[in-house]
């Protein structure tokens, strides 16, 4: 089995891009299963019902979300569905799934969220704990255990790589935009890269217009974030698991 997994889409034209070139990849790598992070879609914050729709069209299996879930009033309407999760770690009672479990060529497919607590101001649970709970619940009921770490530092991405090895068939990173080199298979048999980048303009700082990242940095001064135009690319990954033992056995990144 061949999984797909596409970075942060960011705004219209990283929407348009996946549009236009998602089932091109999917039929050039053989791809049984595709999981894409969305919530950077709606103007570079959350996902609209709209964008949710449109995403739903296309041979999508699961979205998933980040430190954006709540970016846009019209999660509420969606956050429910099963092929859509949020960070498992919100705080309690929040609406939504942390994970979702989807059966796909006679195999269970479970694919957690997660969100890091460093640098990442959102009240959560500690993602080490809330992953033990979730396994203890899922593990003997699944084939293939998937997860998007949305988290902003390397370390604490790193660390939960290493803390999953052996009881997870992949961790892949999300939410800094930029596609990371470190891709490999840890000593115990997870997939692991720190970022996987995103779907969005080229020419840009991680998917916001240049001109005013820029300006903000030099000034300090509050100035409103707008999503670049221009020429878009794909980021991603794609895993590929033993269709007899469950076993990981590639993970590489994918560009376009």
């Amino acid at each position: 089995m061949k999984i797909l997994c596409v970075g942060d889409l960011v705004g219209k034209g990283g929407l348009d891009k996946l549009r236009k070139d998602l089932k091109i990849i999917q039929e050039a790598e053989n791809i049984d299963f595709t999981i894409v992070n969305g919530e950077n879609v709606a103007s570079g914050m959350g996902m609209t019902k709209k964008d949710y729709n449109e995403l739903c069209k296309l041979n999508i299996d699961v979205i998933t979300m980040g430190n954006h879930t709540w970016g846009k009033m019209d999660i509420f309407n969606f956050i429910n569905e099963n092929n859509i999760v949020r960070p498992a770690n919100y705080s309690k009672g929040v609406p939504g799934h942390g994970y979702t479990i989807i059966e796909k060529n006679n195999k269970k497919i479970a694919v957690i969220n997660l969100i890091g607590r460093t640098d990442m101001p959102v009240l959560s649970e500690n993602p080490f704990n809330c992953i033990d709970k979730i396994l203890n619940k899922i593990q003997d009921e699944v084939d293939i255990i998937i997860v998007d770490f949305h988290a902003e530092a390397t370390a604490e991405k790193i660390a939960m790589g290493y803390y999953l090895d052996g009881r997870v068939n992949a961790i892949f990173g999300t939410h800094t935009h930029v596609q990371t080199a470190d891709e490999k298979i840890l000593k115990n048999g997870t997939a692991y890269i720190t970022d996987i980048g995103m779907t969005g303009p080229q020419d840009s700082v991680i998917g916001m217009d240049k001109d005013v990242s820029i300006k903000r940095f030099v000034t300090s001064l509050p100035e409103k974030y707008r999503v670049a135009e221009g020429d878009c690319t794909i980021n991603g990954i794609v895993i590929e698991i033993d269709n007899e033992s469950c076993k990981t056995m590639s993970i590489y990144r994918i560009k376009q």
